[in-house]
């Protein structure tokens, strides 16, 4: 038998090629499959079919490229959020995948109303599952957040979650398995474990679908609060259609020369991907910081699909690769150019130049001793309420900075001094980027972050403040 694990980094995803005897498939590929393909040259196995656990939210799915390139059919629920399927399986329903693998298909609604769970049996044990590919539904020591449909019926889907887990996944026995489609980090579920390997049996000991009530699950599911990135919904519609073929080749990007770059990136948004050091020391006025690995979840919150991107890098060999490859991922294909010889060449061409002041944590008192000063923490809700925040900070989750500063409390004053915060200073990195963007004249960044201030062992406070602003989903239902 032949099995691979295959991340995604950035957005924690994880998709599996699973075969024998020279036949297999690919679980939840994403768009860029090439790697799905060498594993599968590797091991002289035949792609035959592609399984889908349920509509990807958080990137273009692969499932489409797969059949163009190797004619793999796509074997996915009835549920009409699937869009095409060549093989649908009914809940219970079993197919053979290629000799002595047989899947049998769950109806584990919650996560999303047509998730699916496939359990594999082998051969050798007909009558014990060996794993089960889970999907969103069940993460290692997590569930799948239960808001992404329809953020008023959180609850009643947190409650078909659970039923769904108990009913049909604890069945299966604690020697199964489990083989999600996200791992830690994941923007689909909350306190997802660090690591890759778990069986119902280890599950069922201290995950809180297992281990907690069905209220006390469905009311922590409530209170998580989880950020949703606005291109989720690009996603959906992308998806429906098996993803969005091939992406950007690299070499198709342009190498702009400073003056024609300060021309051309006018038409769209700029990129830094450089570290939020680099950034405050000097950038290109009006960029967006986001850092390499920050690019897959943050970009999406900034660019429309369509918006054409330019990007200054480090390495323009071997960040632009990676650039290209984790927008693309999220739908982001026009990325036009990028900045010949990164932001030393800017500068040295004498063109306009921004920046960010920073401060470190054992000296924010002096900062602070100003009264017209706004400590921003951009974490998440959890984050802020729960691991704890600078003392009369004012909170706004970095993803809403732009368009919901108008809620901000105390109100934003762009004349007053900003000190930016967030885990160690990327986030606050890009948040300080967007309040520059608004006229902010003077924002720092707390360096280090909220991990520098506790190691400092420097006074707390927990729960939410008066200053806080959350914003939950207000889009519509998911179709």
């Amino acid at each position: 038998m032949i099995f691979e694990r295959v991340k995604t980094p950035g957005i924690a995803h994880v998709a599996y090629l699973l075969g024998n005897a020279g036949e297999g498939a690919v679980v939840d590929p994403r768009r860029d499959v090439e790697e799905y393909l060498t594993l599968a040259r590797k091991h002289k196995l035949t792609i035959k079919y592609v399984i889908e656990t349920h509509r990807q939210e958080d990137f273009v799915m692969g499932s489409a490229e797969l059949a163009r390139q190797c004619g793999a059919l796509v074997i996915n629920g009835r549920h009409k959020a699937f869009g095409h399927g060549d093989i649908r399986l009914d809940d219970g329903e079993a197919f053979d995948i290629a000799k002595g693998l047989r899947i049998v298909a769950l109806n584990t609604p919650g996560h999303t109303p047509e998730s699916m769970c496939y359990v594999v049996y082998l051969e050798d044990a007909p009558d014990h599952a060996w794993a089960v590919f889970s999907g969103d539904t069940l993460f290692i020591g997590e569930a799948g957040r239960t808001d992404l449909t329809d953020a008023s019926q959180t609850a009643q889907h947190a409650g078909q979650l659970y039923d769904a887990v108990h009913a049909k996944l604890l069945p299966l026995g604690d020697q199964t398995i489990v083989l999600p489609a996200h791992g830690a980090g994941s923007v689909c579920g909350g306190n997802i474990a660090e690591r890759d390997d778990s069986t119902i049996g280890l599950e069922r000991h201290y995950n809180p679908v297992f281990i907690r009530s069905r209220q006390a699950f469905v009311q922590g599911k409530l209170d998580e609060r989880i950020p949703r990135p606005p291109y989720f919904r690009h996603m959906e519609q992308v998806n429906a259609n098996g993803g969005m073929g091939p992406l950007l080749a690299t070499s198709a990007v342009r190498v702009l020369q400073p003056k024609e770059f300060q021309a051309e990136s006018r038409r769209g948004v700029v990129f830094d991907l450089r570290l939020p050091e680099a950034f405050a020391g000097g950038h290109v006025p009006g960029s967006y910081s986001i850092w390499a690995d920050g690019l897959p979840v943050f970009a999406g919150w900034v660019a429309e699909p369509g918006t054409p991107i330019y990007l200054v890098v480090d390495d323009a060999e071997t960040a632009l690769d990676e650039a290209v490859k984790a927008l693309g991922r999220v739908g982001l294909d026009h990325v036009e150019g990028v900045l010949a010889g990164s932001f030393e060449a800017w500068r040295d061409h004498g063109l306009p130049m921004a920046g960010v002041g920073t401060v470190e944590a054992g000296r924010v008192d002096q900062v602070t001793e100003r009264r017209d000063l706004l400590v921003l923490d951009v974490r998440d809700d959890s984050e802020f309420e729960v691991e704890g925040h600078i003392p009369g900070a004012s909170h706004l989750y970095v993803g809403y900075v732009e368009k919901e500063l108008d809620r901000l409390h105390p109100s934003f004053d762009s004349d007053a001094a900003v000190v930016v915060t967030c885990g160690v200073g990327h986030r606050a990195s890009l948040a300080a980027s967007m309040l520059l963007r608004h006229g902010a004249r003077d924002v720092r960044n707390l360096l280090g972050g909220m991990d520098a201030w506790k190691r400092l062992d420097m006074r707390m406070d927990f729960g939410a403040s008066d200053h806080s602003v959350t914003t939950p989903d207000v889009e519509g239902p998911r179709q």
